[in-house]
This record gives structure tokens, C-alpha cells and sequence, in this order.
């Protein structure tokens, strides 16, 4: 039975107890009203009696219908929200289960049981639209890794040939020279672009299948920069459950992100602390002033704001710490500072 059937059917059957309703209170009102004539009067004292009698009872039933009416009107209005509400209430389901699938969980699907209605059919092709989504996440994740995967075996060729040119033992021009060291730099950078992509990659393919207990605290202490005034607020240890190469990375990048977008003379502040069931790392830095409305962008790969975010760095390491923080089922927020510089709050389950 479909959903416009059973509406249709459902408000006729209140109309149907509205109008029987009504229909008794109007014959309470009618039944109650009875005329008595005393024996002896006269016939225009009976006409004139009557006829009273008559508009008194004409009276009494439209105040009969006015009542029964607005009870109804207000017992229809009654009625029909809560049964519109228990018709609508699947769609309410299907709508905030829709909303808690994210990217990160394509893999959930809202799998609606009962009779087989418009409701399931929408259901249904959610879900079939989610597995659409999911292979194509899916495919695009691993042609990142094998991509990158790829490309290392041609770098480190490239990388080899030159060695081996400049290792020849006739004399090298020392042009040959300077221009196998710009290579070898450029190919750094690559190697480490192709790293950043196989890291995200990783993070976002949820393939953290060597999780354990990790000392944010720890990690935070090992990634302390030494180029800048770090204040730090550790307090005691905090631990999360995840995997290590990842956290380290999480934490890495986020340090790395105050140093390298930092002034001269500049400074960060770090602090690790435990909120409830969460752990919380906080990183702020000194910087240049960003645009508040922008700051979001640099969680996603390769955005930068400004000229002086654009050097050195693959535009990566944000994006990495969101997607190592999402595979944890944690959350970053990018916060820009109104003296500059920038705030980074990373989330993860304690």
C-alpha cells in the first residue's frame, strides 16, 4: 500500500469519526429539546407557544452545531498533526540517518525494512546512490596510492642515473654539476609530494588495521621544534587509540605547519590536555594575519593563502592531519588569529 493511499484512507476515516461526531452532538441537542402545551389554552396560545418554542429550538441547535464545530475543527487539528506525524515519522528517520553519512562512512547504508512503499523505494535508492559513491571514493583512493606508489620506481632511477653521471671519474663541468644538484632537489620535493599522497591516501582508505594505545603527550614531546620559543602545556599523559606512523605524522605536520608558515623571532604554543572522552592538541602560532573566511581552505590538499604560503611545502600537510584525524574519528578546526598567525585544534577519541 503506498503512502498516498494510506493518507488518503487515514485523514477519510477522521473525517468519518468528525462527522459522526458532530452528527451526535447535534441529535444530543435536538433530542433534550421537547415542548409541553398546558391543556385548556387557546389555539393562538398554542400556535404562539410553538412557534417560541420553535425558535428556541432553532437557537439551541445552532449553538449545538457551533460548539460540536470548533470541538471537531479542534480534534481534527489534534488528530491530524499526530497522524501525519506517525506517517511522516520514517521520512524523519531516513532524513538524520542520511545526514550522519558522511565521506568517511559511505560504507553505511540506511537498509529500511517494512512494506514495500515510496518510503523504501527512496531507501533503497539512497543506498544503491551511496554504493555508487563509495567505489568511486574508493577507486579514486587507490589510484592516489597506486599513482604514487608508481612513480617512486622512475624517480629513483632518474635519481640513480645521476649519481652514477656524476660519479664518473673523468672531470664533470661543474654546470653538470649544479644542474644534478637542482635535480636531486626536485626530486626531494617529489619524493616527498608522493609521500604526503600515499599518507593521505592511507588516511583516507581507513586502513588502520594496527591500532594501539599512543601517548599524544609522547608524541607532542618528540616533535617539538627547537627553531622557535615553544611554550608548552603538557600536564599529565594523554593517551589515544590509533596508529602510530599516523599520529606521528598528525603531530608532525601540525608542528611542522606553525614553523614553517611562522615569523622571525616568531613563536608556538602547544598544549595536550584530556576533555571527557576526548583528547584534545592544541597548536598556535605566531604568523602572518590570515583572512578568517579562508582559513578552512588549508585543510583541503594543496591550498595555500597568500604569496607567503606558497613556497616551500607540498600544500599537503593540513589535509593529512584532517584525514588522519577523521580515520581516528576525530575532527581539526583552523582558527586564523587576529594578531596572525594561525590555531590548529585536533580532536581525537581518548
Amino acid at each position: 500500500m503506498g503512502v498516498r493511499l494510506r493518507f488518503t484512507l487515514l485523514y477519510g476515516g477522521l473525517f468519518l469519526l468528525s462527522g459522526l461526531g458532530l452528527l451526535a452532538i447535534v441529535a444530543a441537542f435536538s433530542l433534550n429539546n421537547t415542548v409541553s402545551v398546558p391543556a385548556g389554552q387557546q389555539v393562538a396560545d398554542v400556535q404562539r407557544a410553538v412557534a417560541d418554542a420553535n425558535a428556541a429550538h432553532t437557537r439551541q441547535l445552532f449553538a449545538g452545531v457551533g460548539v460540536a464545530l470548533v470541538v471537531m475543527l479542534l480534534f481534527a487539528l489534534v488528530m491530524g498533526r499526530a497522524a501525519a506525524g506517525r506517517v511522516l515519522r520514517p521520512l524523519r528517520r531516513l532524513t538524520s540517518a542520511t545526514r550522519r553519512i558522511t565521506a568517511d562512512s559511505l560504507h553505511e547504508r540506511l537498509a529500511v525494512t517494512g512494506p514495500d512503499d515510496e518510503v523504501k523505494a527512496l531507501a533503497d535508492t539512497i543506498d544503491e546512490l551511496l554504493a555508487r559513491l563509495e567505489e568511486s571514493f574508493a577507486a579514486q583512493r587507490r589510484f592516489v596510492a597506486d599513482a604514487s606508489h608508481e612513480l617512486r620506481t622512475p624517480l629513483a632511477t632518474i635519481r640513480a642515473t645521476i649519481d652514477v653521471a656524476v660519479a664518473k671519474p673523468d672531470p664533470v663541468a661543474p654546470s653538470t654539476v649544479q644542474l644534478a644538484d637542482r635535480v636531486r632537489r626536485s626530486l626531494d620535493e617529489a619524493d616527498t609530494l608522493l609521500e604526503g599522497l600515499l599518507v593521505l591516501a592511507r588516511a583516507q582508505h581507513g586502513a588502520l588495521d594496527d591500532r594501539t594505545s599512543v601517548s599524544l603527550t609522547d608524541l607532542v614531546v618528540d616533535a617539538l621544534p627547537s627553531s622557535l620559543r615553544v611554550e608548552s602545556d603538557l600536564g599529565n599523559e594523554v593517551l589515544t587509540r590509533g596508529n602510530p606512523v599516523l599520529l606521528a605524522r598528525l603531530v608532525g605536520n601540525v608542528l611542522d605547519n606553525a614553523v614553517r608558515h611562522n615569523v622571525p623571532g616568531g613563536w608556538v604554543r602547544v598544549g595536550v590536555r584530556r576533555e571527557g572522552d576526548r583528547a584534545r592538541l592544541t597548536v598556535e602560532s605566531s604568523g602572518p594575519v590570515l583572512d578568517p573566511g579562508q582559513v578552512g581552505r588549508l585543510g583541503r590538499p594543496f591550498q595555500r593563502l597568500g604569496a607567503d604560503r606558497t613556497g616551500a611545502g607540498t600544500g599537503l600537510g593540513l589535509s593529512i592531519v584532517a584525514a588522519v584525524a577523521a580515520a581516528h574519528g576525530g575532527s581539526v578546526t583552523l582558527a586564523a588569529r587576529e594578531q596572525g598567525g594561525l590555531r590548529v585544534d585536533v580532536e581525537l577519541p581518548a
